[in-house]
């Protein structure tokens, strides 16, 4: 049997599992207001990824001027290695073309190898490094990335199809993600 996966923008009604989701990957980074302002904020698409309706992951945008700034990326630790980050950041790199953006941005801890090693495969390149940034004193890498202007975003394709493949692999079916309109 497969297990469906879904993505939309996330509800008040999904805040209480996306809470637990934070303090499980992220250790608690955000509270249940600083959830509630992205979800009232215009510039703000935080992006819920389930699967069989339990959330599994997170990944938040803002977009400031011409750029995606990617705030959070998260999967559950025991979905990890199933290409589901690649997956939804395929979704949050999409819902960034959708509002015009041309350039994506984030910052990842400088010893988390397999993030960078995702992050690269979309394009994403080192820019600088923020000394400290982590409350445990570790530097952040700063990366970025152009968006392609593409028809149907034909770029994304080839991640997607290999994200499609692996999903498959997994017993799971895509099923559905917000349609993004701004």
């Amino acid at each position: 049997m497969l297990t469906i996966l879904t993505c939309q923008l996330l509800t008040e009604e999904l805040l209480p599992a996306v809470l637990e989701l934070d303090q499980i990957c992220l250790g608690g980074l955000w509270t249940e207001a600083g959830y509630r302002r992205e979800i009232e904020s215009p510039n703000s698409d935080l992006l819920v990824l389930q699967a069989a309706n339990q959330v599994i992951g997170l990944g938040c945008l803002w977009a400031i001027l011409e750029e995606a700034h990617i705030t959070t990326l998260a999967i559950h630790p025991d979905y990890h290695r199933q290409h589901l980050g690649q997956l939804l950041l395929t979704q949050l790199l999409r819902l960034a073309r959708s509002r015009g953006l041309t350039h994506a941005t984030l910052e990842v801890r400088k010893s988390n190898h397999r993030a960078l090693s995702l992050y690269q495969k979309f394009g994403f390149r080192t820019a600088g490094e923020r000394k400290k940034y982590y409350s445990d004193g570790e530097n952040a890498l700063i990366l970025w990335c152009s968006l392609p202007k593409t028809a149907d975003d034909q770029w994304l394709r080839p991640l997607e199809r290999e994200c499609a493949e692996t999903l498959h692999q997994h017993r799971y079916q895509w099923s559905s993600c917000v349609t993004f309109t701004h």
